[in-house]
């Protein structure tokens, strides 16, 4: 009797080195989803004819309707090459940039990703992001390019022509793995059609080619043009199946967990690699001691909570007591889970190097989950940041305790979207990436989770920063005895850009981190300063400058949890600050520990901060999204007049036959229904996507309005705030 595939996955799981954690990566509608179910189908997980129009990782109500996908889905399969059996273990992640926090999160978890390019649109801005986000988490590229039909039957293009273009796609993102690649693999990790790291295809016709397959099989591109010229393109999926050509690809040129373990390793652990815990993560020991991250959640009415991730070291096992680092807490794991497209199916233990389901922790993504309490994974921060709000409230009040519940969830499930309940006003507010993102949420909300709620329209989130250094500023404790002096100045750009880029850890810094420190050294901050930085939070830094204060041990974690307060909800208008630098300049403490509690010390450090900023000269700026804007050419001028009335300024205008393509920087606060204005604007045929997000300062003539407006909204006092004048 064949072997079932559940038992097949069982047996190959437990060899590591024939293991491969892959994810798929690209621009919306470039036709991922197609090609998993292709690569599925080919597997034998699905059927042949349902493929590409199952969907079968789309299973959420709301990604059907829409066409796009939304979760990170999961799914393990088996692929022989030469009599060699080997598990891949697959995420498909979605393409829309407001999803983007799902692909971040899948990135953790993997080791290799095929980034799937359209031959006939090439690199879009989605690509460009998702790719920074894979090479971010050290996870290695290779390149499929996808819709070739396109180019032979609707372009007509001729066989020059398409070599043409396919340079110049591989060029550019080779262009961007050299940019941002690890020093040590720039080189090494460059697609090359010669070795077969890149491949040609049609998901839609279910055929892909590369250089390797077409010299063992002895076929050529002649032999697609020809297939398509004599409408003969149905042959093709059997001469070129797209699921071998790929998975080859993706066993030859795509490392196993325990070579990436030991370059991922250093970049997001930072503990100790000589211990015994960093030892077995670099060799991905299934004996070692257990770190598991989760890096997705999933509510299942039956299962409850799902925590899917990847196991790094040691062996997950039914019934083990387990620790959460970032819960502080300790659970017990009720089942294990592997994956076979939307279905799960129960093991009793699942080795390192995995990708697996957990039932029974009750985790958030990002969590790591240890034996005992360690050294946690690198907190898993995305691209980009939520920059739009919307009050969300049940509209019947009985209802208020299962939405608090059921915003609990919510966050779980993407913690992309931030969800903070104001005690003073009741109201509760979600932060996302962008309109899609809160309606489809808004959405879940009411038809999967059944809470009816009403929401407020959407609001933009600024942040507060200071613009110049400070004078020193003293907070008090209520018992007078305790006092802490503060000094704010604004964050040098290098050290902020290493933060963004992720070369900087979000983390509090408890003991010597070399890395760290050899980092801010690199950015221009003198080495004595930086082996006082204690906390690195939400692109602000915090250093202890204090000298010989014999207490400020039992104090600075307190310091700590202030300090974000504030970097949450800035002086001005409690909105979060970034690039500010806090210096803890001295400190005078009451000698007994039971006058020194976060009663007493929590406000000093409060005000204290907050003061410090006020003399800072400090500003509001606004979130600034660059868009790549596409349309007919005919429709340039509209698309001009819509950016200029919008605040935008224009970047780049460039015409490639009768299609024009025009990169713009437009305030998010002008870009509320810009979707449908673009939409009567080109008659339907313009589309707009997202290259960058970054914050700019706000006109000056509009920052007295704006931080009374949000102060209004938030119901703060009309305190005299002397915004931008000195203080």
């Amino acid at each position: 009797m064949a072997e079932k595939m559940v038992d097949r996955i069982t047996r190959i799981m437990n060899n590591a080195e024939n293991i491969r954690n892959i994810g798929i990566a690209a621009h919306i509608d470039h036709g991922k989803t197609t090609f998993s179910d292709n690569i599925l189908a080919g597997a034998g997980m699905i059927s042949e004819d349902l493929a590409g129009k199952q969907l079968v990782l789309d299973f959420h109500d709301d990604e059907q309707a829409r066409g796009i996908t939304i979760d990170t889905a999961s799914v393990s399969m088996v692929h022989t090459v030469e009599s060699n059996e080997y598990l891949i273990n697959l995420l498909d992640t979605p393409g829309h940039v407001d999803f983007g926090g799902d692909v971040t999160r899948a990135m953790r978890a993997v080791d290799g990703a095929i980034v799937l390019v359209c031959a006939s649109e090439g690199v879009m801005p989605q690509t460009e992001t998702v790719l920074r986000q894979a090479l971010r988490e050290r996870v290695k590229p290779i390149l499929f390019i996808n819709k070739v039909d396109r180019l032979i039957k609707e372009l007509q293009l001729t066989p020059e022509a398409m070599q043409e273009r396919f340079v110049k796609i591989i060029t550019h993102v080779n262009t961007l793995i050299s940019k941002i690649a690890p020093e040590e693999y720039k080189d090494e990790w460059k697609v090359n059609v010669q070795d077969g790291s890149v491949m040609f295809g049609s998901a839609f016709h279910n055929w892909a080619m590369s250089v390797s397959y077409m010299k063992t099989h002895g076929l050529s591109f002649k032999d697609i043009i020809d297939a398509y010229e004599t409408d003969t393109q149905g042959e093709l999926k059997k001469k070129a199946p797209l699921h071998v050509v790929v998975l080859d690809s993706v066993i030859r040129h795509l490392p196993n967990p325990v070579e990436a373990q030991h370059y991922r390793i250093p970049k997001l652990w930072h503990g100790d690699l000589e211990s015994p815990e960093g030892k077995s993560l670099l060799t991905c020991d299934a004996e070692g001691p257990l770190f598991f991250i989760v890096t997705k959640v999933v509510v299942d009415p039956q299962a409850g909570e799902i925590s899917a991730g990847r196991i790094f070291s040691g062996t997950v096992k039914k019934g083990m007591e387990v620790y959460l680092n970032k819960a502080k807490q300790r659970l017990r794991v009720q089942q294990v889970f592997v994956y076979n497209g939307a279905k799960r199916e129960i093991v009793d233990n699942v080795p390192s190097g995995n990708i697996i389901g957990v039932a029974g922790l009750k985790a958030s993504p990002g969590e790591t989950v240890t034996l005992d309490e360690t050294e946690p994974f690198e907190k898993i921060t995305h691209i980009f940041e939520p920059v739009i709000t919307k009050a969300i409230e049940a509209k019947r009040p009985s209802d208020l305790p299962k939405l608090i519940e059921v915003l609990r969830k919510v966050t779980k499930e993407d913690p992309t979207i931030q969800i903070e309940i104001n005690e003073e006003t009741g109201e509760h507010l979600m932060h996302g990436m962008g309109e899609l993102h809160l309606e489809v949420t808004e959405n879940r909300i009411k038809t999967e989770k059944g809470v009816d709620i009403q929401s407020s329209a959407p609001i933009v989130v600024y942040r507060e920063t200071v613009t110049k250094p400070g004078v020193e500023f003293e907070g008090k404790s209520p018992n007078k005895h305790n006092k802490f002096r503060f000094r704010v100045e604004p964050l040098d750009d290098a050290i902020s850009q290493a933060i963004r880029d992720g070369d900087l850890p979000e983390m509090r810094i408890k003991k010597k981190d070399d890395q760290i420190r050899d980092t801010l050294v690199k950015c221009g901050m003198d080495s004595k300063m930086a082996v006082k930085v204690k906390d690195i939070f939400k692109g602000n830094i915090l250093i202890d400058a204090t000298r010989g204060e014999v207490h400020i041990g039992e104090v600075i974690d307190m310091v700590s949890d202030m300090f974000e307060d504030v970097m949450k909800s800035g002086p001005v208008a409690r909105e979060p600050s970034f690039k500010v630098k806090v210096f803890l300049t001295d400190t005078k403490l009451h000698e007994d520990a039971i006058h020194r509690g976060p009663a007493q010390v929590y406000p000093a450090v409060r005000n204290g901060i907050r003061g410090a900023m006020l003399t800072a000269k400090p500003l509001i700026f606004e979130p600034v999204q660059t868009l790549l804007f596409e349309c007919p050419a005919d429709y340039m001028g509209e698309i001009s007049k819509l950016i200029s009335n919008k605040r935008g300024q224009l970047l780049d205008m460039q015409q490639e036959g009768d299609h024009v393509s025009i990169k713009a920087r437009i305030p998010v606060a002008e870009m509320f229904g810009m979707a449908s204005e673009l939409r009567s604007a080109t008659g339907g045929r313009g589309s707009s996507s997202l290259v960058d997000q970054n914050f700019e300062r706000l006109p000056d003539e509009l920052q007295k309005k704006v931080v009374q407006q949000i102060r209004g909204r938030k119901g703060l006092k009309a305190d005299d705030l002397t915004i931008g004048e000195e203080s």
